[in-house]
């Protein structure tokens, strides 16, 4: 059955209505757009300034055009410009971009599979980047990418998950939404096991410790570096590339008989999102391990604010899940500060509920 939802819309009863009800839409979104970026940019004040040692907004604005733009330097003293700098702002960015990242993959996977309960992890993605990385920590393997190990076995695992994925999907003749869904779930469950076995083979508690704490997400590896400079790019890449492409998506979304009928090929389409998406997905778990419910959560937000319309939801779900990836780490670093929690069990208390109510909202829309 299918569950995603096609729209949120009631048929306007003239044309002037629909037109009329595109303007209303279009000026909701805009409005929303204006004010998620405002909110992005004071988060990201925000973060940076509070911390075990409080820096003043100000000072975060001033060590931040001194460096980008140059302006002369305040009265503020190099500790504080190194924990600025160096510190939090690249672990700030590193949230908004994987947050954003995130909210974005799980969007395009809904649609993509026409189930409004995929997430970004459900191709098993996240289990090969796991599967990378426990090798990466118990049995050092990719020593030879020297500081960057952890994050390229991990990359390397989730490619090696997603061209698993496509070729099952693929075996069985077109790449539909359901081969697509059986294939992640397979391959996931392999991969969780052979990640599992790795952890029980190493006979390290001190590195079944870190395999586990990574597995459940921290943003603690962020810095000035290629792994910041590659999820940069993706990130911002995979919302262009999704917001150019949102009417595509709206068609596949409905079905594939629709997208046959306005000269769409839902396989080809299908295959070029999952690319995107996997790319995407990998280099996000690779820097930052697996953060799981924001892209589940998140894109639901969206379409209940500006409707189901891709093109205007994709660029609101990104800025929502930065956001809200940015609060989440603050709270995780100074929460029991200072120790840190991962961010992997804030972000799954915030969903787990949200998950709870969307299931009851479906089951009384059924009965209805």
């Amino acid at each position: 059955m299918d569950t995603f939802p096609e729209t949120d819309q009631k048929a306007p009863s003239s044309a002037a209505e629909h037109v009329l009800g595109v303007q209303l839409q279009r000026r909701r979104a805009f409005t929303w757009l204006v004010v998620l970026v405002i909110g992005a940019l004071v988060s990201i004040i925000l973060g940076v300034a509070i911390g075990a040692v409080y820096i003043p907004a100000g000072d975060v604005m001033g060590v931040i055009s001194h460096r980008l733009f140059g302006l002369p330097k305040g009265s503020w003293s190099e500790s504080t410009e190194a924990i600025v700098w160096d510190v939090r702002l690249p672990r700030v960015i590193l949230g908004l971009c994987v947050g954003a990242g995130l909210a974005l993959c799980g969007m395009a996977l809904q649609a993509m599979v026409r189930n409004m309960l995929a997430d970004p992890y459900l191709l098993g993605i996240n289990s090969g980047a796991s599967s990378g990385a426990a090798a990466a920590i118990l049995f050092g393997a990719g020593a030879g990418l020297g500081e960057h190990a952890l994050q390229g076995s991990a990359f390397l695992g989730a490619l090696a998950a997603s061209l698993l994925v496509y070729g099952i999907a693929r075996s069985g003749g077109r790449v539909t939404s359901v081969r697509l869904l059986l294939s992640g779930v397979t391959v996931g469950y392999a991969l969780y096991a052979l990640t599992s076995f790795l952890i029980f083979a190493s006979g390290s508690a001190e590195g079944a410790r870190s395999v586990m704490f990574w597995l459940l997400g921290s943003l603690s590896l962020a810095g000035w570096g290629t792994p910041l400079m590659a999820v940069v790019t993706v990130t911002v890449f995979t919302t262009a590339v999704l917001t150019v492409f949102g009417r595509s998506v709206d068609v596949l979304a409905i079905g594939d008989e629709t997208s046959l009928t306005l000269g769409i090929s839902p396989e080809k389409l299908r295959t070029g999102l999952l690319v995107l998406v996997a790319l995407c997905i990998g280099v996000l778990v690779s820097a930052s391990g697996s953060i799981g419910f924001v892209g589940l959560v998140v894109p639901h937000l969206a379409r209940r604010v500006v409707g189901s319309t891709h093109a205007r939801a994709f660029p609101i779900t990104a800025l929502m899940g930065g956001t809200l990836l940015i609060w989440a780490d603050l709270v995780a670093r100074t929460l029991l500060a200072p120790q840190e929690i991962p961010i992997g069990i804030l972000t799954a208390l915030v969903g787990a509920p949200f998950l709870l109510i969307l299931i009851r909202r479906m089951h009384t829309s059924t009965n209805q």
